[in-house]
């Protein structure tokens, strides 16, 4: 039985992964026009903030602008630019986080343009060069996912401030698939999950310290046009775990006549 379960634990080491898509993800599905409403509860399903997803087209390039107002009047404000010629590539990022849901202010921006970035975190600034890799996807990793071809995994990188710049490599593929219900009928949702890991010595440290990133979910519709239908994990760098979702506009009741 032993060696059995060696040899078994030897052909599964052997076998093969999924196809690992190298650089920028290829457009399989070009994004245009876009408004949509989400909510943002806590991971014991409390209501936190409601928020809208919009999307521009601007020539050639398109503006993805995540906006969530809290409850508590704090503030999520996350746009990126971006184009989409044969593949996704992330010219622009701005993010401001402000209020009492996050532990102190702060502001972000960069450009491919320009080739330079600012941040601010509570009463640290910091500014510079910021090296930008062609698969950069800080606001665009619901995007990638929904490109990803069925059965490969994906690779790139975000840029976390702490003010300064810190390049996070990350993996995105398929962890498995969930059954929801729309209205008694029940769909399939693909889950993805996307590490995140500081190469270098800051990552060994922070693996030695138990302090490695955490993971992100993100749940998709799958058919033949795929959409986005929720979001797990943290929102900002030792955050608490937040879920996004889709939300539905909701009616005032109408005046006795």
């Amino acid at each position: 039985m032993r060696s059995c379960a060696l040899l078994l634990a030897a052909l599964l080491a052997l076998a093969p992964a999924a196809p690992a898509v190298a650089g920028p993800i290829a457009v399989r599905f070009p994004e245009g026009i876009v408004h949509g409403f989400l909510v943002l509860r806590s991971a014991r399903g409390e209501s936190l903030a409601h928020g809208e997803f919009t999307q521009t087209v601007r020539g050639d390039h398109l503006e993805s602008a995540l906006v969530f107002r809290f409850i508590d009047g704090s503030l999520y404000d996350e746009t990126a630019t971006f184009t989409q010629r044969k593949v996704f590539r992330l010219m622009a990022y701005k993010l401001v986080q402000r209020g009492p849901s996050f532990p102190k202010t702060s502001e972000v921006a960069f450009d491919r343009g320009s080739g330079r970035y600012r941040a601010r975190a509570g009463n640290d600034t910091a500014d510079g060069k910021l090296e930008m890799p062609e698969d950069l996807h800080n606001g665009l990793t619901g995007i990638l996912l929904k490109n990803l071809p069925a059965g490969a995994a994906g690779s790139g990188h975000i840029v976390a401030f702490t003010p300064k710049p810190l390049l996070v490599n990350t993996t995105l593929r398929k962890e498995g698939e969930d059954r929801f219900l729309l209205g008694d009928a029940p769909r399939t949702a693909t889950r993805y999950l996307v590490h995140l890991d500081v190469p270098g010595l800051k990552g060994v440290a922070a693996s030695l310290m138990g302090k490695d990133p955490p993971d992100l979910r993100y749940w998709v519709a799958t058919g033949p046009v795929p959409a986005f239908l929720k979001f797990e994990g943290e929102m900002y760098l030792k955050g608490p775990r937040w879920v996004v979702e889709l939300a539905a506009p909701r009616w005032p009741a109408a005046p006795s006549r």
